[in-house]
């Protein structure tokens, strides 16, 4: 059985329990490295996960009948490992296991409610920013190509009316939440997700 298991913005302090006991029950163990070190306690097989997608589905499949547990960021199935795996995978043979998002979390820091939400990402794609604009509350999942600053240049390209709340290493010690308008963005945040707010909001 496979186990897609979310682990929160940062790690251990957000998971909940029943990610925690599926690890502990683990034969096998997947993750990026970052993931993979906050379980140094763990003795059994690794596979440590980069862009080498095609080389883990070969793994897991050689280990079918094994408790493999995959290590995500968040929220599995917010742009996230869980919807490439879930789509591999007969329901049968694999399990997701929720986890607090990056976007759920800064939501609550702020606290703004998340009814009518529209939520995106620029991850490896050009967003279509005349459609994301119509939407008076949105959440987006940047990437080192289109974040804060981008984002910040349409919207002034576009002379709207538009606040940014950038939530930055969300839930790590140096994290840092900052409310500003499209002209006070700077060019370069550290990995962060972005809400755009309609001033009418």
């Amino acid at each position: 059985m496979l186990t897609v298991v979310g682990m929160g913005p940062s790690g251990l302090h957000l998971m909940t329990p029943a990610a925690r006991d599926a690890v502990a029950s683990a034969d096998a163990l997947v993750g990026g490295k970052r993931h993979l070190q906050q379980f140094p306690e763990f003795d059994g097989e690794q596979f440590a996960l980069g862009a080498n997608i095609a080389e883990l589905l070969v793994w897991l499949g050689e280990r079918a009948a094994q408790k493999v547990v995959v290590l995500a960021s968040g929220e599995p199935l917010i742009f996230g490992i869980g919807k490439r795996l879930a789509e591999q995978l007969p329901v049968e043979q694999r399990q997701i296991i929720s986890g607090i998002s990056a976007v759920q979390y800064l939501f609550a820091r702020i606290g703004l409610d998340m009814n009518d939400l529209y939520l995106t990402s620029s991850h490896g794609k050009q967003p279509d920013f005349d459609f994301i604009f119509q939407h008076d509350k949105v959440a987006m999942v940047t990437d080192r190509e289109i974040g804060p600053f981008q984002i910040a240049q349409e919207i002034r390209r576009r002379g709207l009316n538009r606040s940014l709340v950038i939530g930055e290493n969300l839930s790590y010690p140096n994290e840092q939440i900052h409310l500003l308008k499209p002209d006070q963005v700077r060019q370069q945040y550290d990995m962060n997700v972005v809400v755009i707010l309609n001033e009418r909001c």
